[in-house]
């Protein structure tokens, strides 16, 4: 069994997707936007362009997700999306790019249970 997370934006969806393959590498597989679905005659004219649905292929896991519609959208809190990288020199710039114009909870170190653990909440904010 694979668990993949599955992310809500508030409108930015295409920009999170864009910056998470820039900063986690890996490939942007999907990018479908609500005017090209089959029910696009449904969807409000200034949402044709939000996402519907997007996924970025890590390898072994993928990350998706999509634009809230408005009044569903919630600040995401209670969990963090957490990221496994073998090299600790790797896992240092994965988490300073995403560090990026967000927010650091936790600055990565090394601690007794990890070589490198850190908690930030990106500029999207995702934690």
């Amino acid at each position: 069994m694979k668990i993949n997370s599955y992310l809500m934006f508030n409108g930015n969806c295409e920009a999170a997707f864009k910056f998470y393959e820039q900063c986690l590498g890996g490939k942007i597989t999907m990018m479908m936007t609500h005017k090209e679905a089959p029910s696009a005659e449904n969807v409000s004219p200034e949402w044709h362009d939000k996402i519907m649905h997007a996924c970025l292929d890590l390898g072994d896991r993928l990350l998706m997700g999509s634009d809230c519609p408005p009044g569903y959208f919630e600040t995401p809190q209670g969990f963090y999306v957490q990221i496994s990288v073998p090299d600790p020199a790797k896992a240092d710039d994965i988490f300073h790019a995403l560090a990026e114009n967000g927010k650091v909870k936790m600055p990565i170190a090394q601690t007794f249970w990890s070589v490198r653990f850190g908690m930030l909440i990106d500029q999207f904010g995702t934690p």
